[in-house]
């Protein structure tokens, strides 16, 4: 083995196990994550970082030919889906009704505004003191 294929292959291990150690960690968080929000989050963020380390991994050890055109074509699809099927999943589970911990929808934090302005006017009718009526004589 020449000088030059040692450090071929040893560019593209690298770049395997960099993209293996991402996606191991995104698993790890799915599993150790408390709520939905930040395991969506972690799966997310570290799938689209290992598929790109894993994809160019692979590019490097194939070199220049037809597979390193269909890799690729696979890299693009998956960079370009991934995000998106994230997006789609964290929609539907917002429309669904599951919130995070801490948002409020701006229709609600309008009605909850109302509510607490009404609510402070009633009490301060409540607790005004009583004026002192005037005797007509």
């Amino acid at each position: 083995m020449t000088p030059v294929e040692l450090i071929i292959q040893a560019v593209s291990w690298l770049l395997i196990a960099s993209g293996s150690f991402f996606l191991l960690i995104g698993a790890i968080g799915t599993v150790r994550f408390p709520d939905f929000w930040s395991r969506l989050h972690a799966v997310s963020v570290t799938d689209s970082g290992g598929m790109i380390l894993l994809t160019a991994g692979m590019i490097v050890q194939e070199g220049f030919s037809l597979v390193t055109v269909k890799l690729v074509l696979i890299g693009i699809f998956l960079f370009i889906t991934g995000p998106t099927a994230t997006h789609s999943v964290a929609n539907a589970a917002l429309v669904s009704g599951l919130l995070p911990a801490g948002y409020m929808p701006k229709k609600l934090a309008k009605q909850k505004t109302k509510t607490v302005n009404k609510v402070k006017k009633t009490t301060a009718k409540r607790t005004k003191a009583p004026t002192k009526r005037k005797s007509g004589k």
